[in-house]
């Protein structure tokens, strides 16, 4: 009599656990690189980025470890480098330059983004626990909507942060595996940062962005 009866779970909520989604929000940092440079054109110093968002969960299969995630998010980025962008005084042109001869402080460009991530995700994940592999692979399309080049000397300061040769809309392939908390990643623009009008020497500048980090995940 003096026993507690615990209820068996009524069919709702068994129903209502058997709905889980995975990984909703994600953190990310990431060591970026540039790639398919001109012979002229190298890192130097740090260049790194931070990339949060929310990520819209939807499984495909009754197992539920099979799932399509479509979200939005914000990614803010640094480049370390050599390339130079100044602006003509007669014609208001975009100038693109290297600075191997150049005595300089810092030369750098920050970027900030809007971005949508569209993945197929694949996991062994169970709703009693979130500990578990996945593999998540797909698109991460962007809005550049700020962009700054900031050149510094001793004696001289230049900013640049319209330039008519950005190709803002970015578009790039993702990847991401892991194990519980930690996730490598890897991005790989499929356009570059500048369009077929931005020349060093009659040689497009390019561009494309590798991106290599940890992602978090977060219910």
């Amino acid at each position: 009599m003096a026993q507690d009866t615990i209820p068996a779970p009524s069919q709702e909520e068994k129903i209502l656990d058997s709905l889980y989604r995975e990984d909703q929000f994600y953190v990310g940092i990431t060591f970026n690189l540039l790639w398919n440079r001109p012979a002229e054109i190298s890192q130097s110093g740090f260049s790194g980025g931070l990339h949060i968002g929310y990520t819209r969960d939807m499984p495909i299969n009754k197992r539920r470890n099979l799932a399509i995630g479509l979200g939005l998010g914000y990614s803010v980025n640094t480049y370390g480098q050599n390339l130079f962008i100044g602006e003509d005084e007669n014609t208001g042109q975009s100038l693109f330059t290297n600075l191997e001869d150049a005595d300089y402080d810092r030369n750098r460009f920050t970027t900030q983004l809007l971005e949508s991530p569209l993945e197929f995700r694949w996991r062994t994940s169970i709703p009693e626990t979130h500990k578990f592999w996945r593999i998540y692979t797909g698109l991460r399309v962007g809005y550049l909507y700020s962009f700054n080049s900031n050149f510094e000397q001793s004696d001289n300061d230049v900013q640049q942060s319209k330039i008519d040769e950005l190709n803002r809309w970015r578009i790039g392939t993702t990847f991401t595996f892991g194990w519980n908390t930690f996730n490598f990643h890897f991005y790989y623009s499929l356009n570059p940062f500048f369009n077929s009008d931005a020349l060093i020497e009659e040689e497009k500048v390019g561009l494309n962005v590798v991106k290599i980090g940890l992602m978090f995940y977060i219910l």
